[in-house]
């Protein structure tokens, strides 16, 4: 049920719009003064606030201004004695609409429910990307961790592009994303792709885009991974797998800002960071004719090498705990301890895997044991073979 708060120090209004609302089946607050509305606002989560203009005490645009710098909980002013003005006004402050009185029915329900859908729009926006924090947030703090968290601050804020190196499941993404989400264009798009994912007949397409009927299945005109990340950043997984055709486009990219989509003729500029990252060793490919080494010189303006778990050990208490809780809480199980011993048997283990065999074995203690994880747990089912 919405949560609504009706701020205005007459009360006729206040019992007529609480009827209303109540009868529309929202759940109703309302005081007489803003100062007692911003009280209550402090220390309860509502869907919709509405707030007079006019009122003694302190005036609604100054309560406004103090809730909007509280809560992004969206605010409808309403006033009797307003003009377009004074609409302009409250929106300027950070209105979500204005509203005169007396309140047509009908457009108050409409704004209110608008209102209401865009707090629980907000509402979820917020908690998929508190999701998404936790998913790539970095944990650790060993010395290799330590130097590439230092590394991410002083790249971050600049245009550099970045090539990370690593073996599989070390978190190379995860470093990339660091880089993203602390630079100037963090509010823009982070586009990931897999280029060993790609078949090489279609690497082109999906970095590039197509225009309609470029080939049998193009039945429609399509943009590019690189024209999608516009203004953001667009990650290059997996490089070394990337075909010579789309290395050679890629290139061009880096060189002029510039693309066209395959089939077509028109170029689109495009302003892009580009971080790549690869688990092989690219000398070794351009030796073998299998990359570019003006690509590869293009790429690497600045490098991060990310170690393999078995040289942070130190991290993997901090690690089995971010894991443990993670899944504790998309399983929906009740809280699960590792103990010391368990810990120290963790640490003995090889984790060709890296990262991810680690988050793997993890999940599977969690399963299959009860509240508490031994060393004799660890030992039996930590190995896949088992």
């Amino acid at each position: 049920m919405p949560r609504i708060l009706i701020i205005d120090d007459e009360r006729p209004i206040r019992n007529t719009l609480r009827d209303i609302l109540e009868y529309e089946k929202f759940d109703v607050d309302d005081v007489a003064d803003g100062i007692e509305g911003i009280e209550l606002v402090k220390n309860n989560e509502y869907d919709v606030i509405l707030c007079d203009i006019k009122m003694p005490k302190m005036d609604g645009l100054e309560v406004l201004s103090v809730i909007t710098e509280l809560t992004d909980t969206p605010v409808i002013m309403v006033s009797g004695h307003g003009n377009i003005d004074t609409a302009v006004e409250a929106i300027k402050h950070g209105a979500y609409d204005y509203i005169s009185k007396p309140p047509d029915l009908n457009r108050l329900l409409v704004t209110l429910r608008n209102a209401t859908d865009r707090s629980r729009l907000v509402t979820e926006t917020k908690t998929l990307k508190k999701k998404l924090e936790v998913k790539f947030k970095m944990i650790g703090e060993s010395k290799p961790m330590q130097d590439i968290k230092e590394m991410i601050a002083r790249v971050a804020p600049t245009n550099a592009r970045v090539l990370i190196t690593g073996p599989n499941g070390s978190g190379k993404e995860l470093v990339a994303r660091a880089i993203h989400e602390n630079s100037p264009r963090q509010a823009m798009p982070f586009i990931d792709v897999n280029c060993a994912a790609i078949p090489s007949e279609l690497i082109e397409s999906q970095l590039f885009g197509h225009e309609k009927g470029s080939f049998t299945s193009a039945i429609k005109q399509r943009k590019g991974d690189f024209e999608l990340a516009n203004g953001g950043t667009i990650f290059l997984d997996e490089i070394g797998d990337m075909s010579m055709s789309a290395q050679a486009k890629v290139l061009r990219v880096l060189q002029e800002n510039k693309l066209t989509r395959v089939g077509g003729e028109k170029e689109l500029s495009v302003d892009v960071r580009v971080i790549a990252a690869t688990n092989k060793d690219l000398s070794q490919e351009i030796l073998k004719g299998n990359f570019r080494e003006d690509l590869y010189h293009r790429l690497s303006v600045i490098l991060i090498k990310v170690p393999p778990l078995a040289s942070r050990l130190d991290d993997i208490p901090e690690l089995a705990q971010h894991f443990m809780e993670s899944a504790l809480q998309e399983m929906g199980r009740p809280n699960i301890q590792f103990l010391p011993e368990a810990i120290d048997e963790l640490q003995k283990l090889p984790w060709s895997g890296n990262i991810r065999e680690l988050r793997n074995v993890i999940e599977r203690l969690i399963i299959l044991c009860d509240k508490e994880i031994t060393s004799d747990d660890v030992k039996r089912y930590a190995s896949p073979l088992n």
